[in-house]
């Protein structure tokens, strides 16, 4: 029996101090710790961004980029007058992974929803904002500007770029 214990605690004792320590959610991180994500995420957004180009030297649509980095179907799209905060929009959107293949089976739809007071994606709430009222456009999202790291915790994992379908209605 005291073999057993000695053997437990050895155990015990060993695991300790191998153990890494970890920020809580929300705590605070290193510089070194801040560097390294930040230059994961450099990396990552120049990979999808090559990765979307090429997928685009495939279609038979024209895509074009914008300052936010995505690319919409609408050449000059971001140049447009942008609406303005507190005004009214409604919109649906479907999303489809780089296989064409839709994620969800029902659009994403909003009725009414008033700039600077919704939550949605940032590349979707900045194309809202130059889309004309009954417009449809496609959007090609890396996924910084999708879901992030984090994915939307369903049917959509981490780092994943989007197709987004999006219209004003």
């Amino acid at each position: 029996m005291k073999k057993i214990l000695f053997i437990s605690v050895i155990s015990l004792l060993s695991c300790h101090s191998n153990t890494q320590s970890h920020p809580p959610v929300g705590g605070v991180l290193s510089k070194k710790d801040l560097d390294v994500s930040k230059d994961r995420m450099k990396n990552l957004n120049s990979i999808e961004r090559n990765q979307i180009q090429q997928w685009i030297g495939m279609q038979s649509v024209k895509f074009y980029p914008t300052q936010l980095n995505y690319w919409v179907t609408a050449e000059g799209f971001d140049k447009r007058e942008a609406r303005e905060d507190n005004s009214l929009i409604s919109y649906s959107y479907d999303l489809y992974d780089f296989d064409d293949t839709k994620i969800y089976d029902e659009p994403v739809a909003r009725r009414d929803a008033k700039f600077g007071h919704f939550d949605e994606l940032k590349a979707v709430e900045n194309a809202l904002r130059f889309i004309h009222d009954g417009e449809e456009v496609t959007l090609l999202v890396p996924s910084a500007l999708a879901y992030g790291t984090f994915g939307d915790e369903k049917k959509i994992d981490n780092d994943i770029p989007l197709i987004i379908k999006l219209k004003a209605l």
